[in-house]
Parts: C-alpha cells; sequence; structure tokens
C-alpha cells in the first residue's frame, strides 16, 4: 500500500501486508520515557500497526490524538491500513493557522469547520484576526458599539457580524477539543477604523465605516489618555475569555502614526497586555521598540527573503527575551493567488505562490542570525479580503497548508517537492474522502 501521511514522520519502518481497519482493536498507552521513542516527547507518539491490532502509546492525550490523524490518512479507501510501526513527535511547539474574520465575517459553524480542517494535520494553534478596519467581531461589554457600528461592515458591503461572548466561548471550547489553542488578536494602532468609527474619540479625526481593501490609512488617538482605557478595557476582556496564553495585539502597517507616536503607543500598549498575565504577540514592525515586555513573541511575515528592516526588528524580539512565529508572505499567505488564472486570492507577496513555493523553503534560513531554538513554530494566515465563504478559503488554504504544517512538524531536511508529491496526493485524496474542498 505504501505509506504516505502528511506531516512526513520522524521514523517509518514499513512491514508486509495489510489489514482492514475496523477489524482490529485499538489500545491506547501513555508514552513510556525511552529516548529512542516518539512517544517521550510532548505531543509525540508511536503507532504500530500489526495483524494482531493497533498500539498507540503517546505522551499525552495530544500525541495519541495526532497518532489518530496519522491512522485515519494511512487507511485507504477501501478501509485497509498497512502494517507499518512510527515514532514520531513535532519539531516546532506552536504549529498554526490565522483565520481573518475581520474582513468578511464567518459564523461559529464556518470556523469550527476550518479547525476541523486544520486538526487533520496536526496544527495546533488558531490565530482569529478578530480586528481590522473593515469590521470589529467581538463584542465587549465595556465597549458596546465596537458591534453596533464596528460590526455592521465587511469587505464589499452585505453587513458583517460578530462574536458573543457565548459564541467565541463555544469556538474555544470547540478548538480545545482538539487540542488547538486559541489565539486572538486585536489590531491596534493602525488597522482600527472600524473602533474609531464606533467612538470617534478614538481618533484624531472621525472615521466612517469602511468597505474597501485599502490599508494603513487608520491610527488611534496615541496621545489620548481615553485610548488606553480602551486598550485596558479590551485586553482584560479579552484575557478573560481566552484560556490559552496568547494575546495578539498586531502593530502592522501603522503608515498613519509617527514613528515617535508608534513607539509610545507599543510601550503603553503591551505593558497593558502584559498585566493581564498573558504572553503578548505582535507582527515583527512591533519590534521597532525597546521596550517590549519581556517574553514578547514576534510574528515574521516579510519574505523568505528578508525586506528592508524586517530581519531586525524580528530578531529585536529575541534580544529582548522572545521568539519567533514565520509566515513569510511569499511562501504561506493561503489567500495568495495559486497561479495567474486562480480567480481568488491577491498576489503582491512576490506574484502568485504555487504549491511548490509553498514547499521548498527552510524555517531557519529565513532570518539571518535567528537559531532554531528561537523559532517558536510557523503560522500560515488566510486573509479574506476576496473570501467571503468557507468553501473558498478551503479551497484557498489545501493543498498548501500541507506544505506549512510539513515543516512546522516534521524533522529539518532538504525539501524536496519531487518527495512531497505522491504524499500529497495521497492527503488530497484523504481530504475527497472527507469532502474537504482543495484546489
Amino acid at each position: 500500500m505504501g505509506v504516505n501521511v502528511v506531516p512526513q514522520p520522524v521514523s517509518v519502518i514499513e512491514r508486509e501486508g495489510s489489514s482492514r481497519a475496523d477489524a482490529l482493536d485499538v489500545s491506547v498507552h501513555g508514552g513510556l520515557p525511552s529516548s529512542a521513542s516518539g512517544s517521550a516527547h510532548p505531543e509525540g507518539y508511536t503507532l504500530d500497526v500489526a495483524p494482531d491490532g493497533i498500539r498507540i502509546e503517546a505522551a499525552d492525550d495530544a500525541g495519541a490524538f495526532y497518532a489518530r490523524q496519522t491512522l485515519a490518512q494511512l487507511t485507504d479507501a477501501e478501509g485497509r491500513v498497512p502494517h507499518v510501526h512510527i515514532d514520531d513527535f513535532p519539531r516546532f511547539a506552536y504549529r498554526g493557522a490565522m483565520l481573518d474574520v475581520a474582513r468578511h465575517f464567518f459564523p461559529v459553524a464556518a470556523v469550527k469547520r476550518y479547525l476541523d480542517d486544520i486538526a487533520l494535520l496536526k496544527l495546533n494553534h488558531l490565530h482569529l484576526h478578530l480586528t481590522d478596519d473593515q469590521g470589529w467581531r467581538l463584542q465587549l461589554d465595556s465597549w458596546p458599539e465596537l458591534t453596533g457600528i464596528g460590526a455592521s461592515t465587511q469587505v464589499g458591503g452585505g453587513g458583517g457580524g460578530f462574536y458573543t461572548a457565548d459564541d467565541y466561548r463555544e469556538i474555544v471550547e470547540y478548538a480545545a477539543s482538539r487540542f488547538i489553542t486559541i489565539v486572538p488578536e486585536f489590531d491596534m494602532p493602525g488597522h482600527t477604523n472600524a473602533a474609531i468609527a464606533a467612538y470617534p474619540e478614538l481618533g484624531d479625526a472621525p472615521a466612517e465605516p469602511y468597505e474597501g481593501i485599502e490599508v494603513g490609512f487608520s491610527s488611534l488617538a496615541i496621545r489620548s489618555e481615553r485610548t488606553y482605557e480602551f486598550v485596558a478595557d479590551a485586553l482584560r476582556e479579552l484575557a478573560a475569555l481566552t484560556p490559552g496564553p496568547y494575546l495578539h495585539l498586531g502593530g502592522d502597517e501603522s503608515l498613519a502614526t509617527t514613528d515617535e507616536d508608534f513607539q509610545y503607543f507599543i510601550a503603553r500598549a503591551t505593558a497593558i497586555g502584559a498585566a493581564t498575565g498573558k504572553t503578548l504577540i505582535g507582527w515583527h514592525e512591533m519590534g521597532r521598540s525597546r521596550e517590549l515586555p519581556p517574553g514578547t513573541i514576534g510574528q515574521y511575515w516579510s519574505y523568505t527573503t528578508p525586506q528592508e528592516g524586517a530581519a531586525e526588528h524580528t530578531l529585536s524580539f529575541v534580544e529582548q527575551g522572545g521568539r519567533v512565529i514565520l509566515s513569510p508572505a511569499d511562501a504561506i499567505y493561503l489567500d495568495h493567488k495559486y497561479d495567474e488564472s486562480t480567480e481568488l486570492g491577491l498576489e503582491w507577496a512576490n506574484g502568485p505562490t504555487g504549491i511548490r513555493d509553498s514547499y521548498e523553503w527552510e524555517p531557519a534560513d529565513v532570518v539571518p542570525g535567528l537559531a532554531e531554538h528561537d523559532i517558536l513554530g510557523i503560522e500560515a494566515p488566510m486573509w479574506t479580503e476576496t473570501l467571503s465563504t468557507i468553501d473558498q478559503v478551503e479551497t484557498m488554504a489545501f493543498p498548501r497548508l500541507a506544505s506549512a504544517a510539513e515543516l512546522a512538524w516534521s524533522p529539518r531536511a532538504p525539501r524536496v517537492f519531487a518527495e512531497f508529491e505522491p504524499r500529497l496526493a495521497a492527503f488530497t485524496g484523504y481530504l475527497d474522502r472527507l469532502g474537504v474542498g482543495h484546489a
């Protein structure tokens, strides 16, 4: 039958023969403290399929869940599974996807469907981009018009939408059942037109609800104390709703904010965020500040060859005691066109991003001076300026999300697309059987 699994396991021993999966008993056991076994690593597992049964050993419940994801991929359309022994564990602790629910709003059911999708690939974080110029998507008791006026629009019109606190809790709980941590983002001080439209005192000038896709024109009123009351209230409520360890504060494309004001805002806003007890994440521009709370994580979104300043700003997080999540736009921005014929998507990051482009890069080689241990993980963002349905999201995500998952999970090795291709073909066949859309 062959062993075609994405992401590629650490070790695979193939044996002769196969069995019907539904005819084999499955036993699950706690991990053994052996340095030769995947089950000794956090989120790791061993999977043994033999004629007399299937045995899973896992370090934790997440490892057992991932073993079952591997087993599901191994099982063919006829229900047969090859006899095999697999030792497996992840390269990086943070393996993520991002869904932009601000440009277009996606209801709870759609977010749950995307959680199901990313769980297939052993991804363990979903970053929700909850606010932008086009909409504020999480209800806050302290500032109710954020989801009154601020949630009334989206790109292209047609209304917007928002999550109540109970909606958000439902998403968080559903994610946790799949060993996925929700990472919420309130983007600031730029990308804030929706907030200013709801509360004009948050800006230096009033704003109207916005349905376009241009960026960089909005900014909070940096020197107003009212702004920091808003930041404190918003982050306090967000932290209380979020059991996971992270809050994302954005910080990107603040083109309408002077450098002096940006530095002032980031120092104050991150101090407020850190006071919630959460670990903060910011896009790499936030690394312009040298007053970040220790341990703040930078998210790199420049190219696989860094643009001017991107490497310096990214390394700033490490120099201040933090680590880095890699999201190079020209490799794993999933909203980018596959090629010139792709109907949906954008192409500003060095043109279309083919499947080969999404696979043939090495995380540790992107930012000069960034060591392997400085990398927390990899995240594949899905921006939604051109995407309004979950079917469209799946078509743009798959199969390129599989590339990101393999880079995040599998050991460092030369990435040869010809070797990846047959496993990817098997994976898209698996998606077909599940009814998951792909390009």
